[in-house]
């Protein structure tokens, strides 16, 4: 894609522009640091397009507040204040999604994860969202907590225009399959090979 420029110009009957508007499925994979930063660094220009940005954490612990949730929090104030920017939810598994208020941890993250993706499948279907945030979702359904073929129908023939991104690693054939975008981040090196724990800035 030199200069940005696709190579190939399909025969689908649309402009330029209703091609460039397509919403896009996009996952994040591999073993390599950086999948959800990517993925926090394009709600980011979400946010700042106006986009109304919904994030989903499906394996970090709810009691573990990383960076990016200040920074995209205090961005969806910021946008109830003055109107810049969209609006930002940020909801994560381990003490209960946050629309239940459900105190103290989930012994069943099973029942959780599935909970999480009937909440997202309802939220696609009334088009909440601009771009949604699904870190980390490739875990649940690598372990079955989710139905993958599920899954793939539901973001495959999600209504409206609604940007999708996964990030995990080990991303089931049928999501890559159907996703538009696909990057696959391998691991060259990585601080922690040499016995160093993660650092604030850095890792969260």
């Amino acid at each position: 894609m030199p200069e940005g420029k696709p190579l190939v110009v399909p025969e689908d009957g649309l402009t330029t522009r209703q091609r460039r508007q397509r919403p896009l499925l996009m996952v994040h994979t591999g073993d390599g640091k950086g999948k959800s930063t990517a993925a926090f660094g394009l709600a980011l220009r979400g946010w700042n397009a106006g986009w109304r940005v919904g994030v989903f954490q499906f394996v970090k612990s709810a009691k573990w507040r990383i960076g990016e949730q200040t920074v995209l929090e205090r961005l969806g104030r910021l946008h109830e204040e003055t109107g810049e920017g969209g609006p930002v939810e940020w909801h994560k598994m381990g003490s209960g999604w946050s629309w239940r208020r459900k105190e103290g941890n989930v012994e069943d993250h099973a029942a959780e994860a599935a909970e999480g993706w009937a909440e997202i499948k309802r939220r696609l279907a009334d088009e909440t969202h601009d771009l949604l945030v699904l870190d980390e979702f490739t875990y649940p359904m690598q372990w079955g907590w989710v139905d993958v073929d599920d899954v793939v129908t539901t973001l495959r023939d999600r209504p409206g225009r609604q940007h999708v991104v996964i990030t995990g690693r080990r991303a089931d054939p049928r999501l890559v399959e159907v996703a538009d975008l696909v990057t696959e981040m391998g691991k060259v090196k990585h601080p922690m090979d040499a016995g160093q724990k993660g650092q604030r800035g850095i890792e969260w």
